[in-house]
């Protein structure tokens, strides 16, 4: 009886301290699960059914269990019933995880938006596209390539422009053309473009030192606004999912997302150290936000002169606590949409017949980071060494977690978006895309 006594003692101390170590985790684990939810739920208008069953059906995010509220617009998730977080629609900024009770009923600005054109066909407006039958294209062999990246945890989406045309278009189960998808990092590379909008009004210069006050009694202040859009700054971060890191502490406990890189100490050289980092991307954010007078003109702006303006009327882009766009990550739209963007780019910033940002903003975002090993540009994936071995050493993309992307392919006219649940068999995919196509 004893030895079964102490058997039991020696179990109870072992529970308590498996929870107590992971107790941090399960802040990540439910917060993960109650920002996804939300996110899906209130700006995707899916539902928790179909969320839990798609999106929160992976380890250990399964292990939470989440619950919504349709008329407070919440979602609530809970680790085994230990740790319950909880995350907030709010109109035109997304959703956020909240960190205490007022963050429920605070006030806050959201931005203005442009009404959707949906007379002009697609890609200048949202009406149906005119569409052209190109005697160089192999819709056969085009469509069954695009059809081999879908099936079991394989994509969600993927559209085809060639010649600002879609040329094909496919989506899983319980998505269409309306749908929208999480681009996760490609968010990056829409902030990116911000600040080539902003160069090209004369509102701010990349080579201009960073505007960080609190950088400027040490090394840092010479730290350029072009080596943070590099990911080159020599600025510690780790970028870590599996672990409690500075990007997961980030994303799920700070109200103020802009401000955790720039706490952080050099550790490399300046223009020699590319270290993949989302606090860099949340602190030029905070950049684009430091040059407007008030908080609206900065909520406006990414709309207004880059996003509405191109007809990317779908996307939602989403705030943190303290209000600024979290740009390393929470960027909604649908996939045509997403196809707009790589048009803007295919088209050297020319949208229609109006400069949205200067012809050589796509050279400056293409040109790999030093040390990067020709993977990295401005916010930007590269294709500079032949990583993808049967695609143009020209292509970039925009890229996020899991193989959301948008591939840009200069010299073929084309723009390949998808949306995916892997990044399983991308040079196969795209070499198959081009071969239907003749040139």
């Amino acid at each position: 009886m004893k030895i079964f006594k102490r058997i039991l003692i020696v179990l109870f101390i072992a529970i308590i301290l498996v929870v107590f170590f992971n107790y941090p985790k399960l802040n990540i684990l439910s917060g993960y699960s109650a920002k996804n939810t939300a996110s899906s739920v209130f700006v995707a208008n899916r539902t928790l059914e179909f969320t839990d069953k798609t999106d929160n059906n992976f380890s250990p995010v399964n292990l939470a269990s989440d619950e919504i509220d349709t008329n407070k617009k919440v979602a609530t998730s809970s680790a085994f019933g230990l740790l319950t977080r909880k995350a907030i629609y709010r109109k035109g900024l997304g959703t956020v995880l909240t960190l205490t009770k007022k963050d429920e009923t605070a006030t806050y600005l959201s931005p203005k938006r442009i009404q959707p054109d949906n007379i002009t066909p697609y890609p200048y407006g949202n009406a149906a596209q005119k569409d052209t039958i190109f005697t160089n294209v192999d819709y056969t062999k085009l469509n069954e390539t695009v059809a081999s990246v879908f099936g079991k945890n394989k994509s969600r989406a993927v559209v085809v422009i060639y010649k600002d045309q879609i040329i094909a278009e496919k989506y899983a189960e319980g998505f269409n053309k309306d749908s929208k998808i999480l681009g996760w990092s490609m968010t990056k590379s829409i902030m990116s473009t911000v600040f080539g909008v902003m160069q090209h009004q004369n509102k701010l210069k990349i080579t201009d030192k960073a505007p960080i006050d609190s950088w400027q009694n040490d090394e840092r202040k010479n730290i350029t606004i072009h080596n943070l859009l590099q990911m080159n700054s020599g600025l510690e971060w780790d970028e870590n999912y599996d672990e409690i890191s500075d990007a997961t502490t980030m994303l799920f406990l700070e109200r103020d997302m802009t401000k955790m890189q720039e706490n952080k100490p050099l550790t490399g050289k300046i223009n020699a150290s590319w270290n993949y980092s989302s606090g860099t991307s949340n602190l030029l954010s905070g950049i684009v936000r430091s040059q407007f007078a008030t908080h609206q003109e900065y909520l406006d702006y990414w709309y207004a002169d880059l996003i509405d303006k191109i007809g990317m009327n779908s996307m939602v882009l989403e705030a943190d606590l303290a209000g600024n766009y979290v740009a390393s990550s929470y960027a909604w739209a649908t996939p045509r949409d997403w196809g707009k963007f790589g048009l803007l780019y295919l088209h050297n910033g020319n949208w229609n017949g109006q400069q949205i940002f200067a012809k050589d903003w796509v050279k400056y975002v293409s040109t790999p980071t030093p040390t990067s090993n020709g993977t990295y540009g401005a916010q930007f994936w590269l294709n500079a060494e032949g990583q993808m071995k049967d695609v143009p050493k020209n292509m970039f993309f925009a890229d996020g977690y899991q193989g959301q992307r948008v591939y840009v392919l200069p010299d073929q006219d084309l723009v390949i978006v998808r949306m995916a649940l892997s990044w399983m068999e991308e040079n196969k995919f795209l070499k198959g895309v081009l071969a239907a196509i003749e040139h």
